[in-house]
């Protein structure tokens, strides 16, 4: 089994990439806690995950997995977008900066009809020699005022995709996971992890 590092620190995310992920031989593991992932200074998703992805396979000499993740408001003209995480500019236990990041969001859509807005989600692949891939997912909906649920994390609580009258965050994991961005970019990259392991170049 081939160890791939999740260039992460959220246990929710590195949970949500094994799901994804499940029936590949590799043993998905935990950034260790002195790797300094890459610091997220591209102005784009794809950039963003390169960054971290490149930083811990560097530092571990293993391949690692990233990703860089957020929600576009068409009404705010894309924002939050790369800068979804720290929006409010909070610090602290992330449940402090999501309350933070929500509050500034609704703040910001009070009194505004249009609330079309997608999840976006680049995962890149690194291996220790250079190679790399990415791919991309999005997830359509709007976002309501009122919070709702508690799975989930970030912006879920706000965020009902098309077709459903639920939030993400009242989704159970499998079904956010069959619908998700970051699903639906963890799926579109699982072909290149499959074929590097296979050793004909992905």
């Amino acid at each position: 089994m081939t160890c791939v590092v999740a260039a992460t620190g959220n246990p929710r995310k590195l949970a949500e990439m094994r799901s994804i992920l499940a029936g590949l031989d590799i043993d998905l593991v935990a950034m260790p806690h002195d790797v300094v992932p890459g610091v997220e200074t591209a102005k784009t998703f794809e950039g963003n995950a390169l960054l971290k992805a490149r930083a811990v396979a560097e530092q571990t000499g293993l391949p690692a997995i990233a990703d860089d993740s957020g929600l576009e408001v068409d009404a705010l003209g894309g924002e939050p977008g790369v800068r979804s995480a720290r929006y409010a500019g909070a610090d602290g236990p992330r449940e402090v900066v999501d309350t933070a990041n929500n509050a500034l969001l609704v703040e910001r859509l009070r009194g505004v009809v249009d609330r079309t807005a997608r999840f976006v989600a680049v995962v890149a692949f690194v291996t220790p020699d250079g190679r790399e891939w990415t791919a991309r997912g999005t997830m359509e909906g709007t976002i309501i005022d009122e919070p709702r649920g508690a799975n989930g994390f970030g912006y879920d609580p706000h965020f009902v995709s098309d077709g459903e009258t639920r939030t993400s965050a009242e989704l159970d994991s499998d079904e956010k996971n069959a619908r998700s961005h970051r699903g639906a970019a963890l799926r579109a990259l699982r072909p290149h992890v499959e074929a590097w392991m296979a050793g004909d170049g992905g």
